[in-house]
């Protein structure tokens, strides 16, 4: 069945770094572009980034752009969020997404950034 795996989400201080990780299970990792998406506290959801199939075209939020870098390994069928520089505002759960359909998602993971 096809099922999607995020994990990594912590307690972390503004400025601090963590990374995300996605384990894809069910599908052809390398036919699909893959998404982060996160709602914050009281907010909508909110695109993050996405990555191409082959994972050389990437795309950013404004809002992270220039602090987090999505990337993917395809031997591994997993999907990776790096985000460094993380400010009070990125606190969310974070999703992984298959597909400009978003049509599988994870269960999320809680990123939490205070002091």
């Amino acid at each position: 069945q096809v099922q999607l795996v995020e994990s990594g989400g912590d307690l972390v201080q503004p400025g601090g770094s963590l990374r995300l990780s996605c384990a894809t299970f069910g599908f052809t990792f390398t036919n699909y572009y893959m998404n982060w998406v996160r709602q914050a506290p009281g907010k909508g959801l909110e695109w993050v980034s996405s990555i191409n199939p082959k994972g050389d075209g990437t795309g950013y939020a404004d809002s992270v752009k220039g602090r987090f870098t999505i990337s993917k390994d395809n031997a591994k069928n997993t999907l990776y969020l790096q985000m460094a520089s993380l400010k009070p505002e990125d606190t969310a759960v974070y999703y992984c997404t298959r597909s400009f359909h978003y049509d599988v998602w994870g269960q999320g993971t809680q990123v939490t950034v205070s002091s």
